[in-house]
């Protein structure tokens, strides 16, 4: 079955770049919407960025947009999340969510990975 692996997270200062990704096991990516969403501690989960399957067509966060940009590279079942110009409010646990209307494991979760934005 399909699992997600999220890396590449850790400390940065205010201004810098970090790129997340997300690597499948066990199965492909084919067919699912590929979404990044984080969360704070004490808040609820919060969307980040997402990217169709069909089209390639993405959708981001109104606090994200132009600073991140989601991409997927399908020959190695990975999705990036490239976060530039990071704010402290983007300290979070980020986690990828792979999700499709059809056929097994339509929602899938990653464990999370830590990002940190300091001052």
């Amino acid at each position: 079955q399909v699992q997600l692996v999220e890396s590449g997270g850790g400390l940065v200062q205010a201004g810098g770049s970090l790129r997340l990704s997300c690597a499948a096991s066990g199965r492909t990516f084919n067919n699912y919407k590929m979404r990044w969403f984080r969360q704070a501690p004490g808040k609820g989960r919060e969307f980040v960025a997402r990217i169709n399957w069909s089209d390639d067509s993405t959708y981001y966060a109104d606090s994200v947009k132009g600073r991140f940009t989601i991409s997927r590279d399908n020959a190695k079942n990975t999705v990036y999340l490239q976060m530039n110009s990071l704010k402290p409010e983007d300290t979070a646990v980020y986690y990828c969510n792979a999700n499709r209307p059809f056929g097994e494991q339509r929602d899938v979760w990653g464990q999370g990975t830590q990002v940190t934005v300091s001052s």
